[in-house]
């Protein structure tokens, strides 16, 4: 049997005890029936060293949550894990750059449709009160461009009280809310190898506009994405120019109904592995392909 290792949290960060272990047997279950092992790693306990993830052929940083609380610690380790050529999928180099959502910025100037968006190296209370008129809208969301699954995320009403030091610290994103978060809700689609897999519609409960599960998020599977879906994610990864073995690919519709990129998650993206009707399959497949490649054979 195959082992391979899979990043996960920082023990010493509860904020995700309850939900990343599931996840985790998801993943195992999704690989044993092709005879790979999975091995949970501590992320935070190869920061200084690479030596603990050489010995395996591929290592995946699925479970990697949490580690935007700890920016700079991820940088340094993605870049020794690069140097060190450990068997990084996706790409240590990828890690890197998709943890600041400052590459939305890039990919906007290759063509790809993403929200209005005014980018503050430190946002200021003044600045939220402009955004409204320079965006034309009545409600804006606040969010660092280090950041995941809604961490420091504020949305905000026009006229409504918001003093400095409640806004996130350093680099910030600020947009348009969606109100289609609420009615239309934000699609994800899943990709394996370069292939597409499934689709997963995600909505907030009422009064929220956090489609996360922990905030009581409502997930359904699509049978059929809309063809202006794939067409947006199949230009997302056209984008990139690094090799992806996964990617899960965001985005919801503007009020004029065009669709828009709201994220690639590239690093640790839950694959939604329960709502997919293959179980898993185009995922092991994509890890048995990856497996086989010239000088990765256990």
């Amino acid at each position: 049997m195959t082992r391979i290792a899979v990043l996960t949290p920082d023990p010493a960060d509860p904020s995700y005890t309850r939900q990343w272990p599931g996840v985790l047997e998801r993943l195992q279950t999704a690989l044993a029936g092709e005879g790979v092992e999975v091995v949970p790693t501590a992320w935070t306990d190869h920061v200084d060293s690479a030596e603990g993830l050489m010995a395996y052929p591929l290592v995946l940083p699925l479970l990697a949550w949490g580690y935007y609380s700890e920016h700079p610690r991820w940088l340094a380790a993605t870049t020794l894990w690069d140097r060190a050529g450990v068997a990084m999928a996706n790409p240590a180099s990828v890690l890197g750059w998709n943890s600041d959502k400052a590459y939305l910025r890039r990919l906007a100037e290759a063509g790809v449709p993403i929200a209005p968006t005014l980018w503050s190296e430190t946002p200021t209370a003044d600045q939220i009160a402009a955004a409204f008129d320079r965006l034309g809208t009545d409600q804006v969301v606040v969010k660092p461009t280090v950041s995941g699954g809604a961490w420091r995320t504020l949305r905000v009403a026009r006229g409504e009280a918001v003093a400095d030091a409640d806004l996130p610290l350093g680099a910030t994103m600020i947009q348009p809310y969606l109100p289609t978060i609420e009615t239309e809700g934000e699609t994800s689609l899943l990709f394996f190898g370069g292939r597409f897999s499934h689709a997963v519609n995600k909505r907030p409960v009422n009064g929220d506009f956090r489609i996360q599960v922990q905030y009581g998020g409502q997930y359904r599977t699509l049978e059929t994405p809309p063809v202006a879906c794939m067409a947006l994610a199949r230009q997302v990864l056209a984008a990139v120019e690094e090799p992806l073995l996964y990617a899960r690919i965001d985005m919801a519709p503007d009020a004029g109904g065009n669709w828009i990129l709201m994220e690639a998650e590239l690093i640790e993206p839950d694959f939604y592995l329960g709502s997919d009707p293959a179980g898993g399959a185009g995922f092991a497949r994509a890890v048995c392909e990856r497996l086989r490649r010239p000088g990765l054979e256990n």
